[in-house]
């Protein structure tokens, strides 16, 4: 296999060539080339069907372009990430994209975190204990010296499950995760909050959040979902998103708050490349997560490099061109 050949890249290469850790300054990366004008994301899209979802997104990075596609159905889903050279055409890698899906994900409010909250944030706050929670939590104590996890979910048995996972998964930490029975509960004091549910009506108010604190919203990233109400805009002295354009066309939260004026919101990107980090009398600071293609490709680029590097990967033949057939019968032995 060369450096030339397209690859095909597992699950189980992905986890092995890149940490949570290792993969938010990447993503720092890849937010301040965009905002240079050296990278740039392509519209999200999505298609909804009943409680189904068929999303597309893509974005451009140095030598590469890429897509990421996915259903997110009931059934499961099976995301893939596809990259190209940017210079001709050619097909670079086909990258399976459950585990960087949570990198990207986790590794974008890592970011957030380590730009909008305060430097001595000890306790986090976090809603949400599906597929997603564990990055999130992961994501914050790789930035943060977080000492106590408060977990909030409606259903006891799933919050006593994840608090304990918690323990489990980050022994080195010297962590106290407890589950709290709500979302005020979990809140008080807290100096980071992340919510990653599927929430359609909003469960967090301003009222819920301690002055100095930072939001992550993470979970809700179709018209249909709500995580915080519109009184937490009113406290915020930052607020700001992966995607501009993702925001202005699905967030429910956001639309209803800016409708026609956006000139409140800021991306993350810029606040990068304006080495713009949290005021220090800042009330409150917002950070709204709706996905971007640029995410997934600096991480997929990183992954495919260091899969070149080590050799990992199982070369695939490049698409060869065929001429399409257009009657199974020629026109001339037709009755």
């Amino acid at each position: 296999m060369t450096n030339t050949d397209p690859v095909w890249i597992t699950e189980a290469q992905v986890t092995s060539l890149l940490t949570l850790a290792e993969a938010i300054p990447a993503l720092s990366t890849g937010l301040s080339l965009q905002a240079q004008g050296l990278a740039a994301s392509m519209p999200k899209t999505m298609l909804q069907f009943g409680h189904n979802n068929l999303h597309a997104l893509g974005a451009r990075l140095g030598n590469y372009v890429g897509t990421k596609t996915w259903a997110h159905t009931e059934g499961g889903t099976c995301p893939l990430l596809l990259l190209w050279n940017a210079d001709d055409g050619q097909l670079a890698a086909i990258i399976e994209a459950f585990a960087l899906g949570n990198l990207r994900t986790g590794g974008t409010t890592g970011v957030a975190t380590d730009w909008l909250a305060r430097p001595d944030a000890r306790v986090l706050a976090m809603a949400g204990t599906g597929k997603q929670a564990l990055s999130q939590v992961a994501a914050v104590l790789a930035v943060r010296n977080i000492d106590e996890v408060r977990v909030y979910s409606p259903t006891p048995a799933s919050r006593e499950a994840f608090a304990a996972r918690i323990q489990e998964a980050f022994p080195e930490c010297g962590l106290r995760a407890t589950a709290v029975g709500s979302m005020a509960a979990a809140c008080d004091g807290a100096d980071v909050v992340t919510v990653a549910t599927r929430a359609s009506a909003p469960f967090v108010d301003a009222a819920m959040l301690a002055r100095g604190a930072h939001l992550n919203a993470i979970g809700a990233i179709a018209p249909d979902r709500e995580e915080f109400c519109q009184d937490v805009f009113d406290r915020a002295d930052v607020v700001a998103v992966d995607d501009l354009s993702s925001t202005q066309r699905l967030s429910r939260e956001f639309r209803t708050r800016y409708g026609e004026d956006w000139q409140g919101v800021q991306t993350l990107s810029q606040r990068i490349h304006d080495g713009a980090r949290r005021p220090a009398d800042a009330d409150l600071t917002l950070f709204k997560a709706m996905g971007m293609g640029l995410s997934d490709l600096a991480l997929g680029v990183e992954i495919l490099q260091r899969a070149r590097d080590q050799g990992a990967g199982r070369a695939i033949a490049a698409p060869v061109k065929s001429k399409p057939r257009f009657f199974a019968t020629p026109l001339a032995q037709r009755a």
